[in-house]
């Protein structure tokens, strides 16, 4: 079916560019995975949902995809410049663990979680701590290349040295003088030579509990490093597409182009980046230190308090997948409580086209529907523009239901085949046996009234029967000044 006319947007050229893989008919696709020490955010859901539905787009026109997804289980700094301490070693001391029982307990919540959104599994999901030999193999090849070098047991690579006939900043764009500027002075006590260098191999200080032999001693590997050597190993030294959130353009994507580069000298190890943009909850960047910052399973049982109720995981994906990737994504109740009546009405509507009533001639043009719908996630996977032409599909449904439109046999088969295929296959969308969420909203909100009603007659037994009661068969209610709220328990 390969006869589309895809376009992406690429970081690298800041441009929609046509989309030519580097062989006929095969992607190579790797998308930086999660750090696993702890529960995934939203803000990782969102990536690979959408990598989920680029990975899904691109086997249906007919491409073979090698999808490449890494688990991150060592050399994660707390701080992106190769300071603080391991972020799974730390969460192991803290909890007094192993640290690979850290990242087993958070790789399959991970996996659970991207399961509950219907995302299909990478091709080939490689661990860090897997390939510590290849990572080794690389670095001594950066070095031999002279773009890296020794001291004390790290060894660091030379940014300066790599900027002079390559450029450093090619992904983003920025000044090289500005980041020199606005990097810390070294200090007498720094390894490094140039104040942008960051480590490749990292030497471990005796308490440190993840580290491996190396031919520099005993230590651990740069959290760049793992990226470039697994994406090479599984899609060689060139490949088509590279993903992942937009905050990991600056350091993580731009150290990896450097040494992809130092390593292998091709100038575009890569021809496509792309990235995704951010999370907000009504109109302020989602972060933990503003308490706005809520966990998939605080979404679906609705236990945050920002949250008037839970949302189904499809509800939470057919709204990530109402803003392009590429747009900041704003949570609020009113926008979740719109998709999840948006997609009920959709799901209706697939349920409906097996049943209509077929007639000689069609009110409306089927085939324009179908071209307009791949027009749309031809242009950069544009999943709000082909969900406006869906919902036109919809409202024909219910049209033709309704007896105010006809349709013919042929135009009803075009348009089961066209919603089954994107909705299902490409959108990554399914039916929920999920029971009616605003009838249980409605018997809820009775309830509470009723248990309000005893309260105010001071019947404080019958109000805690039902509260008790309530929280047996899995409702929580919390009393607040604005009245009582309930939420599902996990």
């Amino acid at each position: 079916m390969i006869h589309h006319d895809l376009k992406l947007y690429n970081t690298l050229t800041r441009q929609t560019e046509k989309f030519v893989p580097l062989h006929p008919n095969l992607v190579g696709m790797y998308v930086c995975g999660p750090t696993v020490y702890s529960n995934a955010h939203l803000g990782n859901a969102r990536t690979f949902i959408s990598f989920d539905v680029v990975f899904r787009y691109l086997q249906h026109l007919g491409y073979k995809v090698r999808y490449v997804r890494n688990i991150t289980d060592a050399g994660h700094l707390e701080s992106d410049a190769d300071e603080g301490e391991d972020k799974i070693s730390r969460k192991a001391k803290i909890e007094q663990l192993e640290p690979m029982e850290i990242v087993q307990r958070y790789t399959i919540d991970f996996h659970q979680m991207m399961a509950s959104f219907n995302a299909l599994p990478p091709s080939i999901e490689p661990t860090a701590t897997g390939h510590i030999i290849e990572q080794i193999e690389m670095t001594k090849q950066i070095m031999a290349n002279g773009f890296a070098y020794e001291s004390n047991g790290t060894v660091y690579f030379d940014v300066e040295k790599f900027a002079k006939d390559n450029n450093y900043t090619a992904l983003t764009g920025r000044n090289l003088d500005d980041l020199l500027n606005g990097t810390r002075e070294l200090s007498g006590q720094d390894d490094k030579r140039g104040r942008l260098d960051f480590a490749l191999w990292i030497k471990a200080k005796p308490e440190h509990i993840m580290k491996w032999p190396s031919p520099w001693g005993e230590g651990f590997p740069g959290w760049h490093l793992e990226c470039s050597a697994m994406s090479r190993k599984y899609l060689g030294e060139q490949f088509d597409i590279h993903g992942g959130g937009m905050d990991l353009a600056p350091t993580h994507h731009t150290n990896e182009i450097a040494q992809n580069i130092a390593c292998t000298h091709h100038k575009t190890p890569v021809t496509y980046w792309m990235h995704t943009n951010m999370l907000t909850v009504n109109g302020q960047k989602m972060s933990k230190s503003l308490g706005n910052s809520f966990l998939p399973h605080e979404l679906f049982n609705g236990s945050h308090p920002l949250l008037d109720k839970g949302y189904s995981p499809m509800t939470v994906r057919f709204f990530m997948l109402q803003a392009h990737y590429r747009s900041t994504l704003d949570f609020s109740n009113e926008a979740l409580q719109a998709a999840e009546k948006g997609f009920a009405r959709l799901m209706n509507a697939m349920k409906l086209i097996e049943h209509l009533k077929v007639g000689v001639s069609s009110t409306s043009n089927v085939q324009v529907l179908r071209e307009n719908i791949y027009a749309a996630l031809d242009d950069d996977f544009n999943t709000p523009i082909a969900l406006s032409h869906i919902f036109e599909a919809t409202r024909i449904i219910n049209s033709v239901n309704d007896g105010k439109e006809s349709i013919t046999h042929e135009d009803k088969e075009l348009l089961k085949k066209t919603l089954y295929e994107i909705v299902y296959q490409v959108l990554g969308l399914k039916e929920e046996n999920a029971v009616n969420t605003d009838k249980i909203d409605g018997l809820m909100n009775m309830i509470l009234e009723v248990r309000n009603e005893a309260k105010t007659r001071k019947d404080f037994s019958t109000s805690d029967l039902i509260r008790d009661k309530l929280k047996e068969i899995g409702f929580d209610i919390k009393d607040g000044k604005e009245g009582s709220k309930y939420s599902l328990i996990n």
